[in-house]
Formats: C-alpha cells, structure tokens, sequence
C-alpha cells in the first residue's frame, strides 16, 4: 500500500467536520443550524458505513490490498461522526435534559431506531484492536457480523427523520443492498468472474 493513502483518506474524513464547523462559525447552516449540524453528521456516519463496506467488494473486483487497511479506519470515522451526531442531539437539542432523552427514545420511533444503531456500534468500535481481535478470537468476527445489520438501521433512522421527501434514504437503500448483495455466494462469484475479465 502506498504510504501516502492513509493520510489522505485520513484528511478526507475530517473535511466534512471541518467544513460544518466554519459553516457554523459563519451562520451559514440556514436557519435552523443545530438541525442541519444534527442531520450532517447522522448522514455522513451513514455514509462512512457504506464506504467501510464497500471495501471488501473493491479487493474482489480490482485485487487491491489497500481497502482492507483503511477499512478500521473508515469504521472508526462513522463512529466519530455517529458520536458528534449524538452529542449534537444530547446537548445542542435536548440540553442534558435526560428525562426528555428517555422519552425520546420510548416515544419516537425513528430516535429507538438510531439509538439501537449507536449501542450496536460501540462495542465494534471498542473491539477494534488487534489486541481485541485476538482476545476475542472467533467471537470478534461474530460480533463484527452487526457492520451489516447497522447501517440498515441508520438508513431506517433517516427515512422516518425525512418523513415524506425519502430520495435520499432511497438511495442509500439501494447502495446497501447492492453492498450487501454482493457477498452473497451469487454475488462473490459475480466479483471473481469481473475480475477474471478486467485481467483478460
């Protein structure tokens, strides 16, 4: 792998942080800012999942190495963002008022849903070493099984945040399935025959 890859996707995942934090500083998040900082950063752990899954099917079409040794850290990333999307919620929206949290997250559906995201997500976050991959032994790669099941919830959390205007939860629907889709034996098969005819 080039030395020069981690760094890069390293800067490239701070920029979108970087980018709402000047926006915020210069009022330039509309009218309601601490909403549009919320959905941001909610959409941009969807995003950094998304990408984190995409890395394997990359390996099998084009034979690099490198997706796999940045993949931690893209997963790493969607939990720092899903950690800003949540602080965003705790302390900008609901002022560390825990009972109205509580009741949140009883009463809104699409709150339960990105709650359960969040609680499944840390432990994969907390696991991430290799010391815990060898601590755990198989049990790590069965704990890391819920990368999949994730970011079906983020992608539910968001379609009842939007309501009625659902394209671009749609979208990332779509991206999942086919992400998803591709690591079934059909789609394994399909990866190795593309590849076979991109060397060819």
């Amino acid at each position: 792998m080039k030395p020069w890859i981690k760094p890069v996707i390293f800067i490239l995942c701070l920029l979108p942080l970087a980018w709402l934090i000047f926006a915020l500083l210069t009022d330039q998040l509309g009218a309601n800012p601490i909403e549009e900082l919320t959905r941001e950063t909610g959409e941009w752990t969807l995003r950094l999942l998304l990408i984190t899954l995409c890395m394997t099917p990359l390996r099998g079409m084009f034979g690099w190495t490198w997706p796999l040794r940045v993949r931690r850290m893209l997963g790493l990333f969607a939990f720092f963002y899903v950690c800003v999307h949540l602080t965003t919620y705790i302390w900008l929206d609901q002022f560390f008022d825990w009972n109205e949290i509580l009741r949140d997250i009883y009463k809104r559906r699409f709150i339960t849903v990105g709650m359960l995201a969040f609680v499944l997500l840390l432990p994969l976050a907390l696991t991430s070493t290799n010391a815990m991959m060898k601590r755990l032994g198989k049990n790590w790669k069965r704990l890391h099984q819920l990368v999949y099941v994730i970011p079906a919830l983020g992608v539910l959390h968001f379609w009842w945040v939007v309501k009625a205007d659902v394209r671009a939860p749609l979208v990332y629907a779509v991206i999942l399935v086919l992400l998803l889709a591709v690591r079934t034996e059909r789609g394994k098969a399909w990866l190795k025959r593309d590849k076979t005819a991109a060397i060819a």
